[in-house]
């Protein structure tokens, strides 16, 4: 035979202590006015009475019902945030109801991809129609992406006897780009083309073949002899030729996220700004890039040129971290099979030495043509990877390079890339 199952009522929420201290003044002063009677009492009671409905309507001041919207006043949300730029914020608040609210205490936080919070507080005073604007400037924000949690909104009454809150759910998402540097030419790299018979002198990174490829809208300063008459007969609007673009070798460069590669934060987020840097001259110079990321999971991008490209890899750059655990010269033993002859490898990595200079000759028996961007924050000779008994000196280092007919620069802040691959700084 089963046993009766009885229901439990749901259970009533825990009252605060002011709630009880405060009951507890009411019924003593009522009781003091029945027992004891008189005008000193009454006013007591009354003056009980009134304290006790003030405090008691604070539920109701509109705090858990705020509504608040925020802005950007420095930039828009469409704008690109570069890393090492702050926002300036304002977090506008609106109470509804009509009970007076001294002030109102506000948190505000902002979450990065891996944990990381940043706490705001501050506090408005709401004006007559019950608004208040809040504004605050975060820090000079660091590369990834980032979201804001919840805002927790905190009033009083005048006695500061009980407190209540509300929260405002403005979650927006922000992303903070890689800082990038304009690159204004790339000198080894056109002298290269030049000796392969490229025209070293031509404004982009390859030159159009005769061989028609499609049609695209007029641009002012096109030839007569580049317009398509049919298709702009057809459309009623001026239409152009679009030609191929001769072929060029195939430039790929690989980020090293090996973990102990890098001794801190900055070194490695300079890998990824010169990286970043490197694609945006390529794509300003209509060049096919194509990535390696090799972490934690395993990233490829073919070499393309076209904006959609541009973006996905922008985008896989923004989230990257120095998580790997391969070495450099497993991931050339499995990759490089895959490339053809001919291939640019530009290697941004701040391991240097003997070990670098034999995986470079075993990528020149393949036809490659290594290009290594070595990246240090530090000018520390204690610091040395794997193979640099045989190189002391930094500039020894990219001389060694260079001497085998490799390219090679040494990187230790990023406005020094654009004169570096101009030619303004040279190793004899």
């Amino acid at each position: 035979m089963k046993r009766p199952v009885f229901k439990r009522f749901g259970e009533f929420p825990r009252l605060p202590a002011p709630f009880w201290l405060l009951m507890t003044c009411l019924v003593a002063s009522l009781l003091f006015m029945l027992f004891q009677g008189g005008k000193l009492a009454s006013m007591l009671f009354i003056t009980m009475t009134f304290l006790a409905i003030y405090l008691l309507s604070g539920n109701w001041s509109g705090i858990r019902r705020v509504q608040g919207t925020r802005k950007f006043t420095n930039t828009s949300v469409e704008a690109k945030l570069e890393a090492g730029q702050s926002l300036q914020i304002g977090l506008g608040v609106q109470l509804p109801g009509y009970w007076p609210v001294p002030y109102v205490m506000i948190k505000d936080q902002l979450i990065r991809q891996n944990g990381d919070e940043s706490i705001f507080e501050g506090s408005i005073v709401p004006d007559w129609k019950r608004r208040g604007e809040f504004t605050y400037s975060t820090p000079p924000l660091r590369r990834g992406y980032y979201r804001f949690g919840e805002t927790e909104c905190l009033t009083e009454d005048i006695f500061g006897f009980f407190q209540h809150k509300g929260r405002l759910d403005l979650q927006q998402p922000i992303t903070v780009y890689p800082q990038t540097v304009a690159i204004r030419e790339w000198a080894q790299f056109h002298q290269m083309l030049k000796g392969m018979q490229h025209h070293s002198t031509a404004t982009s990174a390859h030159r159009e073949t005769t061989q028609i490829n499609g049609v695209r809208e007029y641009i002012y300063g096109d030839r007569l002899s580049r317009i398509h008459w049919n298709a702009t007969a057809k459309t009623g609007t001026w239409k152009s030729k679009e030609f191929e673009r001769e072929s060029l070798p195939k430039t790929i460069i690989l980020l090293d996220r090996t973990a102990r590669a890098y001794r801190d934060a900055a070194e490695f987020e300079l890998a990824v700004s010169v990286a970043a840097s490197l694609f945006r001259y390529g794509t300003g110079r209509e060049m096919a890039l194509g990535l390696l990321s090799i972490g934690k999971e395993f990233t490829y991008f073919e070499p393309k040129h076209s904006q959609h490209h541009y973006k996905e890899i922008v985008k896989h750059l923004v989230g990257v971290d120095a998580d790997g655990h391969q070495t450099l010269g497993q991931i050339m033993k499995e990759r490089s099979k895959d490339w053809p002859a001919g291939s640019l490898i530009v290697l941004i990595s701040p391991q240097k030495g003997s070990a670098m200079l034999q995986m470079f000759q075993q990528m020149a028996l393949l036809q490659m043509k290594p290009c290594h961007i070595w990246v240090h924050t530090q000018e520390d000779q204690a610091f040395r990877p794997q193979g640099v008994d045989r190189i002391s000196a930094h500039e020894d280092y990219i001389k060694a390079i260079r001497s085998q007919g490799y390219m090679g620069y040494e990187v230790c802040q990023l406005t020094d890339l654009p004169n570096l691959l101009g030619g303004a700084k040279r190793y004899a």
